[in-house]
């Protein structure tokens, strides 16, 4: 009887163990980081962005489209504050997320996306990717793919010069935007 009553805790134990195991290998946050960074991606394309909605990104993010590419916070505010000078209307009309966990601290999320725009009257609907890399909760780098095409750059056109071209253009037209945008000044509401 002894000998069953041993069995059985070491059955036990075994059991409680490989649990153990299974569970510290399963990697699942409570709340999904796509659910807390969404609700304010949301707001910068939809020309409704606050300052608050800034703070999901790291200090020195970087936020880069086919016609900008901006470092840091007061740059990315200028990007996206200037959005609602130059359209009448802005918003993701539609989206689906995939993320992806890189490790515990760094994910990349996904969001296939339909955009609207209005610009002088006319309806611009336009298809688009954008990538998150997050690390640490905060957003280090976003980057818009118009038409889910890879930025045009160095690496990725056939000449490398042309790329740098097209690297320093898109740099040239952050900066005018950012001065003309009060140097990432939030407004006063």
């Amino acid at each position: 009887m002894e000998k069953h009553a041993q069995d059985y805790e070491v059955t036990k134990k075994d059991e409680q163990r490989e649990g153990f195991c299974k569970g510290s290998c399963e990697y699942k946050p409570s709340k999904s980081i796509s659910d807390r960074l969404l609700p304010h991606i949301l707001n910068l394309y939809g020309s409704c962005a606050t300052a608050r909605d800034f703070e999901i990104y790291a200090p020195d993010a970087t936020f880069e489209d086919p016609l900008m590419c901006a470092h840091g916070i007061k740059q990315i505010k200028s990007a996206f504050y200037s959005i609602p000078k130059i359209f009448g209307e802005s918003r993701i009309v539609e989206y689906s997320i995939e993320e992806n966990v890189i490790s515990p601290s760094k994910q990349e999320i996904l969001i296939d996306n339909k955009q609207h725009y209005k610009f002088l009257g006319k309806g611009i609907d336009m298809i688009s990717l954008i990538k998150l890399d997050v690390e640490d909760g905060k957003i280090v780098r976003h980057e818009d793919r118009w038409d889910k095409k890879p930025l045009r750059n160095r690496e990725t056109v056939k000449l490398p010069i042309v790329g740098r071209v097209l690297e320093l253009t898109r740099r040239g037209s952050m900066l005018a935007t950012h001065a003309m945008m009060g140097f990432g000044k939030d407004p006063i509401v």
